[in-house]
């Protein structure tokens, strides 16, 4: 059995050691998410698409033949329209995806997260979204060109709320 004032001792050694290997790899390797000349845009978003279809009113018979506990003037269906969204770097398109709700039900959020190293600058970014079926074509819209510094990190997000496609 090592005496006290040993064992002190070893355990100094001991955090000594560890310390300086969590000081070592604290600044080496160095890590650099993107290259020197790149930016990132990121496409984040989760928000559900509008009702797949409209409300209804229920006729007197199909009240009739209803429980009583269920009867409910208007019949309204829970899905919501799935979301489709495309991505496009001066013409070129990055991303076109169609995003499900989420839900049993499938009257979820539709969530979706995609990142794009791009080169640093001035680009024409153009972002489209549907998020009804009912209605033909993507419904949000923005095309503008952005200057994108190097190190940069664009995000869009959408949230039709406060205003539609949002770049932050």
């Amino acid at each position: 059995m090592a005496s006290r004032p040993v064992a002190l001792l070893m355990q100094a050694v001991l955090y000594v050691a560890f310390a300086a290997v969590i000081g070592i790899f604290s600044t080496a390797p160095v890590y650099r998410h993107l290259a020197e000349d790149q930016a990132l845009l990121k496409l984040s978003f989760s928000q559900p698409g509008q009702l797949r279809s409209e409300c209804r009113r229920r006729s007197a018979e199909e009240l009739q033949r209803m429980a009583p506990n269920m009867r409910q003037e208007m019949d309204c269906p829970r899905e919501r329209s799935p979301l489709t969204v495309e991505l496009s770097l001066d013409g070129a398109m990055l991303a076109r995806e169609t995003v499900a709700p989420a839900g049993i039900a499938r009257d979820g959020p539709s969530t979706y997260y995609a990142r794009f190293p791009v080169p640093a600058g001035e680009h024409r970014l153009t972002v489209r979204i549907d998020d009804s079926e009912r209605v033909q074509g993507f419904n949000h819209v923005r095309d503008e060109t952005v200057r994108l510094d190097p190190g940069r990190i664009l995000v869009v997000d959408f949230d039709p709320a406060r205003g539609g496609i949002l770049y932050r």
